[in-house]
């Protein structure tokens, strides 16, 4: 881990430890270096107790060593946490019934939940992994808002996007090179309620 980097948090225990409420102060005050005893100070706890949850954070993958420092001719570690947490949906689902039959209805909205997780989840294993090797994650992002005026607007709109798509898979459907997944998806947005202008 380096800093600005992302964790995904995919395991349970890991997860908890980084939504304790101490904890969670403990790794918002590492987004610089900082040892031991100067977050004791900074957070008004004993050095013991914060040295016991950075061992926990450190083992589960939280916080990083961050190199070393002389103080009152002692060595102390240096410890730095991720720039982001990013929680693995996947960790708040039920698992999946074993007898259930999965649906591919395109408008399911379970698929898209499940399509989406599962997106975020990859998204961040990726980004994880070029961070290790210092290269940069080639993605792509497009958003719209759209008003349909009748569900059968909503209907039609749906078939043109997936012929579209298909056809743009056909076009650049290379034999060899990295491969990519494109992911469309529409939801009703969120209805934001306006400001109260002030005086």
């Amino acid at each position: 881990m380096t800093n600005g980097s992302t964790t995904l948090l995919d395991d349970q225990d890991a997860a908890h430890l980084a939504l304790a409420p101490l904890r969670r102060r403990i790794l918002a005050s590492l987004v610089e270096p900082a040892s031991a005893s100067g977050l004791a100070e900074r957070l008004d706890m004993s050095r013991q107790k914060i040295g016991h949850h950075l061992r926990a954070l450190e083992a589960a993958g939280l916080v990083s060593p961050a190199g070393e420092r002389k103080k009152r001719g002692f060595t102390e570690r240096l410890f730095i946490a991720s720039r982001a947490y990013v929680l693995d949906p996947a960790l708040l689902q039920a698992p999946p019934d074993p007898d259930a039959v999965l649906s591919q209805d395109r408008h399911a909205v379970d698929h898209l939940i499940g399509t989406a997780s599962a997106m975020v989840r990859d998204v961040a294993r990726m980004r994880q992994a070029a961070e290790v090797e210092g290269s940069r994650l080639l993605t792509l992002t497009v958003e719209a808002d759209l008003t349909f005026a009748t569900p059968a607007d909503f209907d039609a709109f749906s078939n043109e996007v997936a012929a579209a798509v298909a056809d743009l898979a056909r076009a650049y459907a290379a034999p060899t090179g990295r491969r990519y997944r494109l992911t469309a998806v529409a939801h009703p947005a969120v209805v934001t309620k306006p400001q109260p202008k002030r005086n």
